[in-house]
């Protein structure tokens, strides 16, 4: 009965966690030492996939599954559901690969935190900045920042402006975020690239005409009107825009 009860408390963690579990998880419902040496060794039902983190043998495997694992190893603690944003969402060329959008290799593990914070994993970028309830979502069920805020995060890391008005408009096209989005999101970086200070409607021109897409003159006429332009973060759509990917 005790071994029933044991599996039924990780396979309720492991279901609501895309099959994939933490030792601290573990712990802090009870069970004891020697059962989780046991779970956790060879040919058992739990497979390392991370330090400190397991996934349930036999579950499927979850897409992303080191990015997944990489973000519970930041707060190993606390269960998914009950994760808030300071606890990191997901970001840069991460956040874009989790889209689907852009080209930029997502070769590190990249995180945006309210607070700074430290990894001793080589293969993870972890990010101290601001980050508004409008500018992230529920992606695939991770927290992940929406487009327009990926592709200002990317200019502040200095990433190649074709690339980022490559993300652009493969987030523009089927809806991911909106072009009046883009253009607020950009205007911090307007005067690096000579133009008028704070003009995000000239840079998302300026990145456009580096892709040459046939709609760019349609997209553009978007970004002027109000409809689609957020001054700030509670103009921002609370739902996933049509066509986001789940």
């Amino acid at each position: 009965m005790e071994r029933h009860r044991t599996l039924d408390r990780f396979a309720e963690l492991a279901e609501e966690q895309w099959g994939l579990v933490t030792r601290r998880q573990l712990e802090n419902v009870e069970i004891p030492a020697t059962t989780l040496e046991r779970l956790t060794a060879p040919d058992s039902l739990l497979e390392r996939v991370a330090y400190g983190v397991y996934r349930l043998v036999g579950s499927p495997t979850p897409d992303h599954m080191e990015l997944r694992a990489a973000w519970l190893q930041l707060a190993p603690d606390v269960p998914a559901w009950k994760r808030t944003p300071p606890e990191g969402v997901v970001s840069h060329r991460s956040a874009a690969a989790l889209y689907g959008i852009g080209h930029l290799p997502a070769d590190h593990h990249e995180f945006t935190l309210a607070r700074r914070k430290q990894s001793r994993r080589r293969d993870v970028r972890l990010h101290q900045r601001p980050l508004a309830d409008g500018e992230w979502i529920q992606l695939r069920g991770l927290p992940a920042t929406r487009p327009a805020r990926i592709a200002s995060d990317l200019l502040y890391d200095h990433e190649d402006p074709g690339a980022v008005a490559q993300i652009i408009v493969d987030a523009i096209r089927p809806v991911f975020d909106h072009p009046g989005a883009f253009a607020v999101s950009l205007a911090p970086h307007a005067g690096r690239f000579g133009l008028r200070r704070d003009d995000g409607l000239a840079l998302l021109r300026w990145l456009l005409d580096l892709v040459d897409d046939e709609e760019t003159e349609k997209w553009m006429q978007k970004a002027r009107n109000p409809m689609h332009s957020y001054s700030d973060s509670t103009h921002a759509p609370s739902v996933s825009p049509p066509g986001l990917p789940t």
